[in-house]
């Protein structure tokens, strides 16, 4: 999905509806911020008197001076993952004696996991090679892939094709680089339909009632744009188990330390040791991948949270200050007339 994206970035297409729709008012956070995700405010001193973030500070200054065959030969003697860039194998063994540290110490807390579950989406758009500035971007795949957080283990995926209804006809382009084909697609429900399903499919899981969840995506196009745009579209409100997400690009950046351009999908799995797995672009698979690297995140203690929602029909980054909250129980479209 990445291309379709790179191209829906860089339009600056709308479907002409007004903004000040109710249900575009969707982030209760006043304070975030349109573009980066705040950092933390520095701690009082105090906060980190224990005695123990000596000794933490002790180990990461070690590791700091520790060569990559040095920190690939500490991972595999303490049975952790040898696979990755310098920089992720570093983050790797330090996550790891700081958890090792925290639990054996007064100052450990809570370090429980906040979600039970969480949701991979990558969805498929119908696009063009150049897009046209009034372009509509419909969605054509809709693909999700379940994490169970305490196993770290992909436990089910859920995938549908969707009929376009304002260009029904594919461009050679998007079945070449998709793999969606026009038979695909006439085949297929419509988005309301493709919707009802995937609430259904949410529900017999319990969350939301049951287990805490929320939704992981590569970026904000597909939550800010691609959803927001086919609800438009559809003429039904936007969800609001979808207003809010975790942003992997965001989370991965922030906590292995890297540039903006060591985020994309190919790039984050090459720089943690693994390899694309299955076709680019198509919408399952991609977010199959994602699930890998999320999973390959939270081993290295990585504490996935929402970074991103859904504010008067634009994405925006969630403060880090703000407390953990899972996505509320999905519930069937509604719409907007």
């Amino acid at each position: 999905m990445e291309s379709q994206k790179k191209i829906r970035q860089s339009d600056g297409n709308t479907t002409g509806a007004s903004r000040k729709d109710e249900d575009e008012e969707c982030c209760s956070y006043t304070a975030c911020d349109k573009n980066e995700e705040r950092e933390p405010s520095s701690p009082n001193r105090g906060d980190f008197s224990d005695p123990v973030y000596k000794e933490i500070a002790v180990a990461n200054g070690t590791i700091n001076r520790m060569t990559r065959e040095e920190l690939q030969a500490k991972c595999a003697e303490l049975k952790l993952d040898p696979r990755g860039v310098k920089d992720v194998l570093r983050k790797r063994l330090k996550s790891y004696y700081k958890k090792q540290k925290l639990m054996h110490s007064a100052a450990g807390g809570n370090s429980e996991l906040y979600y039970d579950y969480i949701c991979v989406v990558d969805f498929e758009a119908t696009c063009e090679e150049n897009n046209p500035l009034d372009y509509h971007h419909e969605i054509i795949e809709f693909p999700m892939v379940l994490i169970d957080t305490h196993t770290l283990e992909i436990v089910d995926t859920f995938q549908e094709y969707v009929k376009p209804e304002i260009s029904p006809q594919l461009s050679d382009f998007c079945t070449q680089l998709t793999g969606i084909t026009q038979e695909m697609v006439d085949e297929a429900k419509t988005f309301n339909a493709v919707l009802k399903r995937a609430v259904s499919w949410l529900k017999e899981k319990e969350l939301g009632t049951k287990y805490k969840y929320t939704f992981l995506t590569d970026g904000s196009w597909d939550m800010g744009k691609f959803l927001y745009t086919q609800c438009k579209l559809s003429r039904i409100r936007f969800p609001q188990f979808a207003r809010k997400w975790i942003n992997i690009r965001k989370s991965y950046g922030n906590f292995y330390k890297v540039a903006r351009s060591q985020t994309k999908l190919i790039c984050m799995l090459e720089n943690l040791g693994m390899k694309y797995e299955g076709r680019p672009h198509c919408g399952l698979d991609d977010s199959r991948n994602i699930a890998r690297i999320a999973i390959h995140m939270l081993k290295d203690g990585c504490q996935l949270r929402v970074n991103e929602c859904l504010h008067s029909g634009e994405p925006r980054s969630v403060p880090v200050s703000v407390p953990f909250e899972g996505a509320p129980a999905p519930q069937k479209p509604k719409s907007r007339d």
